[in-house]
């Protein structure tokens, strides 16, 4: 079934890794009355549901699920899909600030494709996705429901969206949750790179109901800057420049800084019943989200 998309499909994420994404299911903790989702994604046929898509038969999947009819006819195994409503929805809130353009490995385009990655696990498993650019503010969205169909739609959203501007993580937040006053589950893609404060505004998404994944990228260089001697520096956001010396021993007390950050993003998430988990964009798309977003609870 994956293997219909195309071209420019494959340039945001392989075509291989789509099929091995259909195993998974994005999962979330809390409860909200009246909406369900996640692992409670699919059913076989049943009064009041509506059939809208087929995905690959995996192991553990109910028989009772399977469409015998295409199974005699193309000798594969594929389940049926329905839709149950009222779902909760996924929003993601993907940041394309200046400052993601950095980095050896663009955090910008990994931020698409692993954007590409989870609205393609939500929309096989039938979620309701909303793909939301921010940076200072929130920028045009795209929202998509009911079946794989729609993630080439999806695709040309995210092959179209543009970086540029700076971070204000304070007047995001009071536009989502103006624009958004349904709860539901929302991850946030970022670096996290604010000159203002980054957790006031995560806890006020959390406070009004909302549960968070804060997937926190950041380059090799953002964590462990290669240079040393006198550099000059300049704001990629904002275009201030500073000069400094950098040695060994400033390179040591600025990872530590870095680290203590990330640190204090993990229990923002942590406090609130959400998940964090933070990826350094050496790490291929598809180990991050077979490794460290299963392993946090934000997959399974």
């Amino acid at each position: 079934m994956a293997q219909r998309y195309t071209k420019l499909a494959e340039q945001l994420i392989e075509t291989a890794l789509l099929e091995k994404l259909e195993r998974l299911t994005i999962h979330w903790q809390k409860s909200l009355p009246g909406l369900i989702g996640g692992h409670n994604t699919s059913r076989f046929a049943g009064p009041g549901q509506e059939f809208l898509d087929h995905r690959n038969f995996h192991h553990g999947d109910d028989l009772r699920a399977v469409n015998w009819r295409v199974f005699l006819r193309l000798e594969k195994l594929f389940l049926k899909m329905f839709q149950l409503e009222p779902r909760i929805p996924v929003r993601m809130l993907i940041d394309v600030s200046k400052s993601m353009e950095l980095g050896a490995i663009s955090k910008f385009n990994y931020a698409r494709k692993l954007a590409g990655a989870l609205c393609y696990v939500g929309l096989v498993r039938l979620d309701s996705i909303c793909l939301q650019p921010f940076s200072n503010k929130l920028a045009d969205s795209f929202v998509a429901g009911g079946g794989r169909h729609r993630f080439q739609p999806a695709v040309n959203f995210l092959s179209s969206v543009k970086p540029g501007g700076t971070t204000n993580f304070l007047e995001v937040a009071r536009d989502f949750v103006a624009s958004y006053p349904q709860r539901g589950l929302v991850i946030v893609i970022s670096d996290f790179l604010d000159d203002g404060d980054c957790e006031k505004p995560l806890q006020f998404l959390s406070d009004f109901g909302h549960e968070l994944i804060l997937v926190h990228l950041w380059a090799p260089e953002d964590r462990e800057p290669p240079w040393e001697g006198e550099l000059e520096l300049e704001d990629s956001e904002n275009g201030q420049h500073v000069e400094l010396s950098f040695d060994s021993d400033a390179r040591k007390m600025y990872t530590q800084a870095f680290d203590e950050y990330a640190q204090a993003l993990r229990r923002v998430a942590l406090r609130n019943n959400g998940r964090y988990v933070g990826l350094p964009t050496d790490v291929p798309v598809d180990e991050a989200i077979f490794g460290p977003l299963v392993r946090a609870g934000a997959m399974e």
